[in-house]
């Protein structure tokens, strides 16, 4: 700090990157009373300075050359919105390593080498910031290391990613198969070209690694989250969640038990009175329950160019305040702990299951009979629709383990009465 100035790089000129420069243009005159400083960008690095230009930013700011921000001894923040896991990761343990310090929004590095980034940040005394990580605008991070630190986390349970939660309304409320709903996801801008990491779970996968290592102070992984995404969701499914008072949603769960962590994301039929069956469109919501607050739930925009950005700007903000106090580096890694992770077959769960069966007598008998001698007790028994010689069948459990659901799922498919197993989905 010199002169009552906070010198900021940052690190790419995205969609996230142009909303943080937006965001701190408009906060310039609030900053001094905010913040009793400051701040300024000093360097934009780009691959591209001509197609950056372009944006409106000041022109005079850009680099394409990593040497002019890692040896200014004038950058005091780094801001980190490139993505990906390198150059990111380079940069980020570079600048730690140089004195600065870093704020960024990179979930795919965090959930996979967060402890070694957060390990850098503690031998250099600086601080690390990633709110915008997970949720977009919506605070989430800060509130579980700090607001809720009082608490025993049980569960934390979140609908984060925009992108499948619009495809699973548009097929709730307008009666949409996947392919449609993606169809129009893809067209409004909701999804990107490859849509792979949203519709196969793999980006609130590593999100909730990340809300699972804070809330119960253990590292958990990319890796070691169980992971399915919504590709094989059907209208139908979404009318049978319906009439049972349900809603069908992407769910990212993790929970702490005395036999360790749960971890898993995927589709979830889930009950309509409960607050995350009504967030809808492309929003995000949180749901966190702790010994001491009961329930809580962190709602809003998951993300997009200024509720990203604002999220950014916030981790700036406070970094800026701890240079003013010269307290950088008090807030670290909180995962003291090194609980196990549950293997999947481990994990206790209620099912969904959709059949086509032959329309005989004896098959319902014959599946509860498999059902039984898996020890998986069943709740609700449906029969609805007949198309020809089939029946269309579907079977809710009562809390089972896995390993014994799957048991009997692999005894299912090789009876030939059962023609199709159109769909297994879990219940909340």
């Amino acid at each position: 700090m010199k002169d009552n100035k906070i010198q900021i790089a940052l690190l790419g000129l995205g969609t996230v990157g142009l909303g943080v420069y937006k965001v701190l243009e408009k906060q310039k005159e609030e900053m001094l009373p905010k913040l009793g400083v400051e701040l300024e960008i000093r360097k934009i690095l780009v691959r591209d300075l001509k197609k950056a230009a372009s944006k409106g930013v000041d022109a005079g700011l850009l680099t394409n050359h990593w040497e002019d921000v890692i040896r200014d001894d004038a950058i005091d923040i780094v801001v980190e919105v490139i993505g990906g896991m390198e150059p990111a990761r380079t940069y980020i343990l570079e600048a730690l390593q140089a004195g600065k310090n870093v704020v960024t929004a990179n979930k795919d590095l965090i959930a996979v080498d967060g402890k070694v980034l957060m390990d850098a940040a503690k031998q250099s005394g600086k601080d690390f910031f990633f709110e915008a990580s997970v949720a977009g605008g919506i605070p989430i991070i800060r509130p579980l290391k700090q607001s809720l630190e009082a608490n025993h986390i049980s569960e934390v349970v979140g609908i984060i990613n925009g992108t499948t939660n619009f495809i699973l309304t548009k097929m709730t409320e307008e009666n949409m198969e996947f392919s449609e709903a993606l169809a129009l996801a893809t067209h409004l801008g909701y999804a990107e070209a490859d849509p792979t990491a949203d519709i196969d779970g793999l980006d609130a996968a590593r999100k909730v690694a990340i809300l699972a290592s804070i809330a119960f102070n253990s590292r958990v992984t990319f890796e070691d989250v169980y992971t399915e995404g919504i590709t094989k969701i059907t209208s139908r499914d979404i009318r049978y969640a319906r009439e049972m008072g349900c809603a069908v949603k992407l769910l990212g769960v993790a929970r702490n038990t005395p036999e360790g962590i749960e971890v898993s994301v995927h589709p979830m039929l889930i009950d309509s009175d409960h607050p995350l069956a009504s967030v809808n469109d492309s929003f995000n919501a949180v749901f966190v329950r702790g010994d001491a607050v009961g329930d809580t739930m962190f709602y809003g925009r998951g993300a997009g160019e200024l509720p990203t950005a604002s999220a950014v700007v916030g981790d700036i903000f406070d970094v800026a305040k701890n240079i003013v106090f010269n307290c950088t580096g008090h807030v670290n890694c909180t995962c003291y702990k090194n609980l196990r992770i549950k293997k999947r077959e481990e994990i206790v769960s209620r099912y969904f299951m959709r059949l086509q069966v032959e329309d005989r007598p004896g098959v319902l008998a014959a599946v509860t009979s498999v059902f039984g001698d898996n020890n998986v007790s069943i709740e609700q028994f449906i029969q609805k629709r007949k198309k020809g010689t089939l029946a269309e069948i579907v079977v809710i459990t009562e809390e089972v383990i896995e390993r014994n659901f799957n048991d009997s799922l692999e005894h299912l498919k090789n009876m030939p009465m059962i023609k199709e197993i159109s769909a297994v989905i879990r219940v909340y």
